[in-house]
């Protein structure tokens, strides 16, 4: 069975370990049958949080193909997606493939119009939070169309990503936020010393690690950090287990968000839910990564 944590202070339970969309709608997609058999993979093994976004695409042609996606791919499930919590993001752009922010609150009430519909516009949208805060625009003024969605019944929750503890005490006092996205691996280890992971633990908030292995460019760096390969060798698991399992162990708020486009790299994450590491054993990779 699937380790499971709370949502917030939502009392709505999500797996332990989540499964990131991302890599199911760049420009290095897989095939559409891949993606989704990665996806049913997952809820086969008790993956109940899933984590896109507005701008998971190509480009700006291709916006919300992520989402799409993933409701297409929860709609042709066979077993049971009713406890499947989808978090999505809006206020990134991708023109030209590149990544912009937009806290624009025009753009932000039409995309997360676009969003409620690409999951089928029947239900609210679990989670919504704001992609990252655009100095062009207060986080009041960005923040009120989640206000507003929220009383409208197109969102239930609200979050936010990439933001620090100033600004998550000011989006709080727009409208009730139940969870932080940040960028969070053995390379950024910001949330630690910002304050962000201590803030999100005392206040009953969901801390989710976006990156959580690095990314494309220093996943496949990771064998070369001794400690981190020393325990994967002695516990038999991968050197991603061995990283998602240390984020977890950073708090209890932390549900880590690896990303997937084949169902074996979404199994080797979820196993890292099994994996209990020592203090001293999280020491040895704090050491080594510091």
């Amino acid at each position: 069975m699937m380790e499971t944590k709370q949502l917030g202070n939502t009392g709505v339970t999500i797996s332990a370990i989540g499964l990131g969309g991302m890599p199911m709608s760049l420009s290095s997609r897989p095939p559409e049958a891949q993606a989704i058999e990665t996806i049913h993979r997952a809820l086969d093994l008790g993956v109940t949080l899933i984590d896109t976004a507005d701008s998971y695409c190509k480009d700006e042609s291709d916006k919300h193909h992520n989402e799409r996606l993933i409701h297409q791919a929860l709609q042709q499930y066979q077993g049971d997606a009713s406890n499947v919590v989808v978090a999505t993001k809006g206020g990134l752009m991708r023109p030209g493939g590149s990544w912009t922010r937009n806290g624009n609150p025009d753009h932000l009430r039409e995309t997360i119009r676009i969003s409620f519909e690409a999951f089928g516009g029947e239900k609210p949208i679990e989670l919504w939070q704001y992609h990252a805060p655009d100095p062009n625009y207060t986080i009041e003024e960005s923040l009120t169309p989640a206000k507003e969605a929220v009383a409208a019944g197109t969102i239930r929750y609200v979050g936010v990503s990439n933001f620090s503890v100033e600004q998550i005490k000011r989006a709080r006092d727009v409208v009730d936020i139940v969870s932080v996205q940040n960028q969070y691996n053995p390379w950024q280890r910001q949330p630690e010393t910002d304050g962000v992971l201590e803030y999100c633990e005392r206040e009953g908030l969901t801390f989710l690690p976006w990156s959580p292995l690095g990314g494309s460019r220093r996943v496949a760096s990771l064998p070369d950090i001794p400690a981190i390969a020393q325990l994967a060798k002695t516990k038999g698991v991968s050197v991603y287990a061995i990283v998602l399992a240390w984020l977890r162990a950073k708090s209890p708020c932390v549900v880590p968000i690896p990303g997937a486009s084949k169902a074996s790299s979404i199994e080797d994450s979820v196993k890292s839910a099994q994996i209990q590491l020592s203090s001293d054993e999280v020491e040895q990779i704090d050491r080594a990564t510091s």
